[in-house]
């Protein structure tokens, strides 16, 4: 039985994050991807030149078409755009009973662009986090959703505590925008800590980064992975997408998605 998993998210036109990052993690993890665009983007690894959100009634024609035939084992949230869209995704995932929900709330690209209206993030806190089995915010978009400084591990282990009572079954704070040469992301399961640490790469080539993470762990629980296993996993993947780099563009390049195949790790 082949597992299918679903993104809801952006198109990046560079390839290098949103739709594209997501497809090409899911098909290097052995899992059928499918996508529902949420908005189109025109951009490289100079930055985001432009915007466009699709109509909220295509994207909820996209989801039903996906919902008539191909039910998704597990799927993942990205680029949003706005509370409207938000609602309405949220809205059809309880609808169609679709589990093993990623959330990653993407709120500003790697180059500093907004990616998600400011109207959005109430709508993520009380209709999408409820729904997930994993969110996977940075430090800085953990800061939003918890309105709070995330300084010091002690306060990240607050936010993770406070966005586990906001509905997230497993919450994962990412550390890459966190100081020194070790990386941390911290993982809280709504009873214990785990903390997942890596040697911090030291690169441009990060683009992308949080759609892959998410992407990974999508496809881990679409297999049937414990959530803490698939995002083990999905940290695995997405270091060596970092170390093993492609160097591709003038910016913030994309990572290497093949890069877990071609070391042999295995899927």
């Amino acid at each position: 039985m082949v597992a299918k998993v679903l993104t809801i998210a952006g198109s990046d036109s560079g390839g290098g994050a949103g739709i594209q990052a997501d497809i090409k993690t899911f098909q290097e993890l052995d899992v059928y991807g499918m996508s529902a665009i949420t908005a189109l983007t025109a951009q490289n690894t100079l930055g985001v030149q432009s915007v466009y959100p699709i109509p909220v009634d295509m994207v909820l024609e996209q989801l039903h078409s996906i919902a008539t035939d191909l039910s998704p084992d597990a799927l993942k949230t990205g680029m949003l755009f706005s509370g409207v869209i938000i609602e309405s995704v949220a809205d059809k995932i309880k609808e169609y009973g679709w589990g093993n929900v990623v959330v990653d709330p993407v709120m500003i690209a790697k180059g500093g662009a907004r990616l998600l209206q400011k109207d959005a993030i109430k709508a993520i806190r009380e209709k999408l986090l409820p729904l997930a089995t994993v969110t996977t915010p940075n430090i800085p978009e953990a800061e939003v959703l918890t309105e709070m400084n995330l300084d010091t591990m002690n306060r990240r282990k607050e936010a993770a505590r406070m966005l586990h009572k906001l509905g997230a079954s497993h919450v994962v704070i990412k550390g890459g925008h966190g100081e020194g040469d070790e990386l941390v992301d911290l993982v809280y399961d709504g009873s214990s800590f785990l903390e997942l640490k890596s040697k911090r790469v030291d690169t441009t080539h990060t683009h992308g980064t949080g759609c892959t993470f998410a992407a990974a762990i999508a496809a881990g629980l679409a297999k049937g992975c414990t959530a803490e296993d698939a995002i083990v996993t999905a940290k695995r993947f997405i270091h060596l997408a970092i170390e093993v780099e492609l160097g591709i563009g003038s910016g913030h390049g994309p990572t290497n998605h093949w890069a877990y195949r071609k070391a042999g790790v295995g899927v």
